[in-house]
């Protein structure tokens, strides 16, 4: 069995590969302290002193760029072909096989002494026609000669392969594609027993998106990875793609999602890692982003199974997201001048790196700016809502957190910041601190002072909005609340949706504290609704925390007496344990859409709607 880690390059760097763990998972010995690192390291090397890989994805035509090449072939250890070991490209006719364009990435890892994930044998997509117009009955013979032909052709020039990809949709069916119309999920199986057979010496993975955090697509996977372990079946590995976007929550329980993959004996990877944003970028989204690249990176050196990751690719430059996600972009950790972005630096940090590349060299001791422009943008009976202007750093701001007086009531990435659970008619003073990946600290933000309104709901005016609601949840004492929500402007003018936010309010109950929420429909498309769970700071009778509901620029304005249709969100704790919906504030027996007063609507940040706990 091959050793996991390549060897090291770029000289003076002491890794002490003889720590290393036994049955090739190539780990650090459970107590062995990571190696010591030079100055300067690469990303790379940092993982390596950890135990672990370090990659980038690539294509063919980016090897032509020798300014792009020269930190692809420095900075990471392990490359994935994005495209050239597809079967569209490798077997676009049947029988007829085209290697030459992995047969070039192979050769430039080789050159540069790295290793190669092989992406990918089996996939719905990228298919060619003739796979899929072939009769049931021939699919696995034509399945099983692909992977023979490509493991064979690559055996002892790939480390891993992604065997089989994204078999499932999203809430956790599987994808009804050639091969498992033709064999149902057995194909899995056979895939894995097939590619072990052409290359005993590689590790096998199964590779998919949106299974990073926990829910019912990661939940599938980890019934089908046990299954297949206990048949047998040569599984090695799972492949967390990580593909990520800020204006989403961060993947809930990271960490104990792989953690349990690798309790069935699996290695972990993060195989195609990247963050997105809504276009143009800005040091609040780049802080963000960097918050994001460093949470990954801390899960999998929480998990000692996780051997690696791969993002796709380093540079925005040849990111697939812009042409992929209409409006985002600035995925990568290197920007298109292929300089390096605040994400660089968490994630060089979080691998035990300086941080980036200070004026000077060395570790960064530089706080960022103290937060300009504090302002409140809007309060309520029961909250008061804050922005304020990004700070700056040599390195990166990461985040902020926001003080009520001397105590700091919550952090944010983001430059607003919205108390809640206040009394009303009441005076509060602000100030706000910022801090990078290093620990470093600003001085805080001059003060400003806020003070909520009186009790009562708000007054819908030009413009006003009002929630409808529905209960889409038959049994209140499960383990989801499943409220349909949807906005209604009963105004005159159209409303600009990003600056609508509506409040369920809920009781956590007993279980976890913790809670994931989700979009599983929207009329305006899920990928334009944005949602977070808040804890009061002072709980009322049935709510101690609530779901807000946002919309992001996609989602456009809502014209005069139009509405957004249905909107169908879910919540539930990080231990999928029950809640007792029955007393909740804002719950209610109604199926069908009606006005709920006990569900809030606020337009920046202002209640327009609804009464508040």
């Amino acid at each position: 069995m091959r050793s996991l880690l390549h060897p090291m390059r770029g000289g003076g760097l002491a890794v002490a590969l003889a720590t290393l763990a036994t049955a090739g998972l190539g780990l650090l010995a459970v107590g062995t302290a990571p190696a010591a690192v030079a100055q300067g390291a690469t990303l790379d090397q940092l993982a390596q002193a950890q135990g672990r890989y370090f990659g980038s994805a690539t294509d063919n035509s980016e090897l032509n760029d020798s300014s792009y090449t020269a930190v692809l072939g420095s900075e990471f250890g392990s490359i994935t072909p994005g495209n050239s070991m597809k079967w569209d490209t490798t077997e676009p006719s049947q029988g007829q096989f085209n290697f030459s364009g992995g047969d070039a990435i192979v050769s430039f890892a080789q050159a540069h002494n790295q290793q190669v994930r092989g992406h990918n044998l089996v996939w719905h997509s990228q298919l060619p026609s003739w796979v899929s117009n072939l009769p049931a009955g021939q699919v696995q013979a034509a399945m099983e000669n692909h992977i023979t032909k490509e493991a064979s052709h690559y055996k002892g020039k790939v480390y891993a392969w992604d065997v089989v990809n994204e078999p499932f949709n999203d809430d956790g069916t599987y994808r009804t594609d050639a091969f498992y119309n033709a064999m149902g999920k057995d194909y899995i199986a056979d895939a894995l027993r097939t590619a072990h057979a052409a290359d005993p010496g590689a590790k096998l993975y199964i590779n998919d998106y949106n299974i990073d955090g926990s829910g019912a697509k990661a939940d599938a996977m980890y019934q089908l990875a046990s299954d297949l372990k206990k048949q047998g079946v040569p599984l090695d590995g799972i492949g967390f793609q990580g593909h990520l976007a800020i204006q989403y929550s961060f993947p809930s329980n990271m960490q104990q999602n792989l953690q349990r993959f690798a309790d069935l004996g699996l290695d972990v990877a993060f195989t195609e890692l990247d963050v997105r944003m809504e276009m143009p970028a800005d040091s609040t989204k780049l802080a963000t982003q960097a918050d994001y690249y460093r949470q990954v990176t801390n899960a999998c050196l929480a998990v000692s199974r996780c051997v690696g990751i791969t993002v796709w690719d380093f540079d925005d430059k040849y990111s697939w997201v812009p042409s992929t996600f209409q409006g985002q972009g600035a995925a990568c950790l290197y920007d298109e001048n292929l300089q390096q972005k605040p994400a660089y630096a968490a994630v060089q940090t979080a691998l035990g790196g300086s941080g980036g590349n200070p004026p000077g060299g060395g570790t960064d001791t530089t706080a960022p700016s103290a937060p300009t422009g504090l302002t409140v943008s809007g309060t309520t009976s029961s909250s008061v809502s804050l922005k304020w202007t990004a700070s700056t750093d040599n390195v990166g701001v990461t985040g902020y957190d926001v003080y009520r007086g001397s105590t700091k009531v919550g952090s944010t990435t983001s430059t607003s910041y919205t108390d809640s659970g206040l009394s009303a008619s009441t005076s509060y003073s602000y100030t706000v601190k910022a801090k990078d990946a290093a620990g470093n600290v600003s001085a805080a933000s001059s003060a400003v002072t806020a003070t909520t309104a009186a009790s009562g709901g708000g007054t819908p005016g030009t413009g006003a909005v009002k929630v409808q609601y529905k209960n889409n949840d038959s049994a209140p004492g499960d383990n989801q609340i499943k409220p349909g929500l949807k906005v209604v402007n009963t105004g005159s003018s159209a409303v600009d949706l990003s600056k609508v936010t509506i409040r369920y309010y809920f009781t956590g109950d007993s279980g976890a504290s913790t809670f994931s929420a989700w979009c599983d429909y929207a009329a305006v498309g899920c990928s334009n609704v944005t949602q977070k769970v808040v804890a009061l700071s002072s709980p009322k009778a049935g709510a101690d925390h609530y779901v807000e509901v946002g919309f992001t620029s996609g989602a456009g304005s809502l014209a005069a007496g139009a509405s957004t249709g249905d909107i169908q969100a879910r919540i539930n704790k990080s231990d999928w344990s029950n809640f007792n919906e029955s007393d909740d504030y804002s719950y209610a027996t109604n199926t069908a859409y009606a006005d709920a007063s006990k569900v809030t609507v606020y337009v920046s940040g202002t209640l327009a709607g609804g009464i508040e706990p």
